[in-house]
């Protein structure tokens, strides 16, 4: 007997697993030579930390001692957290989709002893209910078939892998002009919400890279109401459950259309990603609600979910003390007692209620103005704003005696790397410096920890292990670049061109798509691909997005051959499927409109570079260059080629390889020249 093996490792969810009584092992060697030793079958579960209905799984049937007894007798049984593989999990999880039209997370997979799956689900009662069976007559049947028809489970299992969706589209290179953009913009119209903003209907996901193509669509379309579908979402969010209104941050989805009852658990990608779409909001519009929302996402950030070195972490549980939201709700009578005679104003304002909103409690949510609820109480807005601030901060503080919900706290490379990204635009905004701190902070942290001669580690916890992913490559090339435009520091820049490079020696296949995993990982049952943006832009889009920025910083062609390749593939079934393709239409939307590269020598006249951090150019390659010292470390690329520094402050405007004469004051309608 093995016994369970997972109490060395290093994953949050891989030890949460490591007291059951089922004889888990890692995804590894040893779990795969057993099974194919002793010619058994393999259950696969995989999941993350902070999944509900992982924890419901686990405590109903792999806790269970008889189910374990059943698992460790007829099956070799595999944990996998899908944010140390995501490899393993999107094999899988195409699987799924292919048998059942769906995925999600705990995956339960059977296997045969050599890695193809044969019976797949995602959460499994312990029971038969509802005229489904429970996880328990699943394996004993599993289990029988094995042993009586082994013959018909391999056939069924060969069957599964055909189905498995890996292979590109046809070669498409379809003229990339306004009609393309248009196209995608205009499907993606058709799914908005116009009642409660969003996409879809309930669960409803923030989608945020959708939120980010619109932005940049509705900058060259003559219709508004590109503009005001985001607005909208974006405003919904910020008011809405899905927003920790007394600690910032958003959890990571909503479970009904309204945006008021979150699925409670909050990852850092979203955390990420999110803030920026409010960065562009504001830099578009100016309204300070925006700003707002972006600060005290990024905050929560920085307070709850930064690790002492630098590095950030994965994710807060949904639950506490065994409860989904225990931790983020409240009844009206706790408020009263917290805020004497200020309740009476947060709760009319947050919609705080003797019943509660959800089950019994109140979810935070704003559904007034605040003139409205200032009105209501007779006080003046000024007056009403500074309560209901003070009373979200008082409410903070209490919620902090709480029991905490779970941290996992590995520190993922592709993680971290969006959440530079969204320093880097926060700094920009907000002219904030401890944001910029954050972000170098965190690529310190990145570099000395998770970066050998090698290349780059997929996660940290005491120590960094996994070869990195294409995810990990790609959004460390942005996470440097954005740095970079805003220091800029050369090691940045150098460190983004040779990670560009490792990733066309290691992930590109050669003609027009990367694998997921660098040529000297280990043999799946197939090297996947995967270039959809759901419900992060994919490894793929976010390498294009890189590159073609390398190219216009570095003059290296061979960045934007490849780009062009990967996008020409791909172009018209973005347009026909903008959902799964919208950070990929936004580097699309980039390479249309002809990146412009702005360059600022000398930056005493701070006034310049505010003017540009306020303005929305998402076409914009901005650097800003505050030396001499900068200037020269910076003369072998291309985008800095016949600049020199002086006193004073000169910007040059460079669009198709010709730049301007040196401006030392910006025009009025700059965003309209660029």
């Amino acid at each position: 007997m093995a016994g369970n093996l997972l109490r060395n490792e290093s994953s949050p969810y891989l030890l949460q697993h490591a007291e059951n009584p089922v004889e888990w092992y890692p995804w590894g060697p040893e779990a795969l030579e057993r099974a194919s030793r002793e010619n058994k079958p393999i259950f696969l579960s995989v999941g993350y930390s902070a999944c509900h209905w992982c924890h419901v799984m686990a405590h109903e049937s792999f806790e269970d001692e008889n189910i374990a007894n059943t698992m460790n007798e007829n099956f070799v049984n595999i944990k996998v957290d899908r944010e140390e593989r995501p490899d393993i999990d999107t094999i899988y999880q195409s699987a799924c989709q292919a048998a059942t039209g769906q995925g999600g997370w705990p995956l339960s997979v059977f296997l045969t002893p050599d890695q193809k799956p044969f019976y797949i689900g995602t959460y499994f009662p312990v029971l038969d209910s509802y005229g489904r069976p429970g996880f328990g007559s699943i394996l004993h049947q599993l289990s029988m078939v094995w042993k009586e028809r082994p013959a018909d489970i391999r056939q069924s299992a060969d069957k599964f892998l055909e189905r498995m969706e890996f292979i590109s589209p046809p070669p498409n290179h379809p003229t990339l002009d306004q009609a393309i953009l248009d196209e995608a913009a205009f499907n993606l119209l058709q799914m908005t919400d116009p009642i409660y903003g969003g996409f879809g209907d309930a669960p409803k996901f923030p989608n945020i890279s959708v939120i980010s193509f619109l932005l940049r669509y509705g900058m060259i379309s003559n219709v508004s109401k590109f503009h005001k579908v985001c607005f909208d979402a974006l405003g919904k969010m910020a008011r809405g459950g899905i927003f920790d209104q007394a600690g910032g941050g958003f959890h990571r989805y909503s479970t009904d259309r309204m945006w008021l009852v979150p699925h409670f658990e909050k990852m850092l990608y979203d955390n990420a990603l999110i803030p920026v779409a409010y960065a562009e909001a504001y830099q578009i519009t100016g309204d300070e609600f925006y700003l707002d929302i972006m600060k005290k996402t990024l905050d929560f950030v920085l307070n709850e979910m930064t690790s002492p070195m630098g590095g950030f972490y994965s994710a807060l549980d949904a639950d506490s003390e065994g409860e989904e939201g225990k931790f983020y709700v409240w009844s009206k009578s706790e408020i009263r007692e917290a805020l004497d005679d200020d309740a009476e104003l947060f709760c009319l304002y947050y919609d705080v209620t003797e019943g509660g909103n959800w089950e019994g409690r109140n979810i935070l949510r704003n559904n007034i103005t605040l003139s409205m609820a200032a009105k209501a109480c007779n006080l003046s807005e000024e007056e009403a704003k500074h309560i209901i601030c003070n009373g979200e901060q008082t409410l903070y503080k209490r919620r902090n005696l709480r029991v905490r919900p779970g941290l996992d706290d590995k520190i993922l490379t592709s993680w971290n790397a969006m959440m530079i990204s969204a320093l880097a635009k926060g700094y920009r905004v907000s002219n904030d410096i401890k944001y910029l701190d954050a972000a170098e902070g965190a690529i310190d942290f990145v570099m000395n920890n998770m970066m050998d001669s090698q290349g780059l580690f997929r996660t940290f916890k005491e120590k960094a292990t996994i070869r990195g992913f294409l995810e990990d490559y790609s959004y460390m090339v942005c996470a440097l670049l954005d740095t970079f435009e805003e220091t800029p520091d050369i090691r940045y820049l150098k460190a983004a061109e040779t990670l560009g490079r490792h990733i066309i020696e290691r992930f590109w296949d050669g003609e027009s798509n990367f694998f997921m995993t660098p040529t000297n990982h280990e043999s799946l049952i197939i090297r996947p691909k995967n270039n959809h943006d759901l419900p992060v832009p994919s490894g793929g889009s976010m390498t294009a997005t890189a590159f073609i920025r390398l190219y216009h910083l570095t003059g290296k062609k061979e960045f934007l051959d490849i780009f062009e390749k990967y996008l020409g593939m791909r172009l018209q079934e973005a347009a026909d499927n903008p959902f799964a393709y919208s950070h990929l239409l936004c580097a699309a939307f980039v390479y249309m409109r002809k990146p412009v590269e702005i360059t600022v020598l000398n930056t005493k006249d701070i006034s310049i570079r505010r003017r540009l951090s306020a303005e929305f150019l998402p076409n914009c390659i901005m650097v800003f260059v505050q030396s001499r010292e900068q200037a020269q470390s910076l003369v072998e690329y291309q985008f800095f080629a016949g600049k020199t520094f002086s006193d004073t402050t000169q910007v040059f405007i460079c669009r198709d390889m010709t730049c301007s004469p040196p401006l030392d004051t910006l025009p009025d309608n700059l965003a309209e020249l660029l």
